[in-house]
């Protein structure tokens, strides 16, 4: 429990904003200049990720359908981002999932569309998150990587 806490917490104090789950692909420009990073897009079958790359190792990736919306993030780095942040509007129902996880090490959370999986140490976190509602069709959620 003290784990899930522990990443919850983390969540809302580090890293500053990107793109929210369901916003629109307008977000991510604004995203690498928040991040100061450096953006790359890939043109994927059916979606394009946008791979914004900080200084300090955190790379975070950004899912677009081709209707230009934010399907999936996943983010890679030695800081938790801010989870808050990241799932925009669906923060809450993640947040009382997580409450309810009596479990240590990663965490996994399946409600509803929302799925969201944190795993990590010290200097070494990541993060994968994704609506299935809004996967493109024939797209497996394994490509939110």
């Amino acid at each position: 429990m003290r784990a899930v806490a522990a990443i919850v917490l983390l969540s809302l104090v580090t890293v500053p904003a990107w793109a929210a789950l369901g916003q629109a692909r307008d977000s991510v420009q604004s995203d690498q200049r928040l991040l100061q990073g450096r953006l790359s897009t890939v043109e994927a079958q059916g979606y394009t990720v946008h791979q914004i790359t900080r200084d300090d190792g955190g790379v975070v990736k950004e899912f677009v359908s081709p209707d230009g919306k934010v399907f999936g993030m996943a983010w890679q780095g030695p800081t938790m981002p801010n989870l808050a942040q990241l799932l925009g509007a669906h923060f809450a129902e993640f947040q009382q999932a997580a409450k309810s996880a009596h479990r240590r090490g990663p965490l996994a959370v399946h409600v509803g569309e929302l799925v969201v999986e944190t795993s990590g140490h010290l200097r070494s976190f990541r993060v994968r998150a994704y609506l299935i509602n809004m996967l493109p069709n024939n797209l497996s959620p394994e490509v939110v990587q």
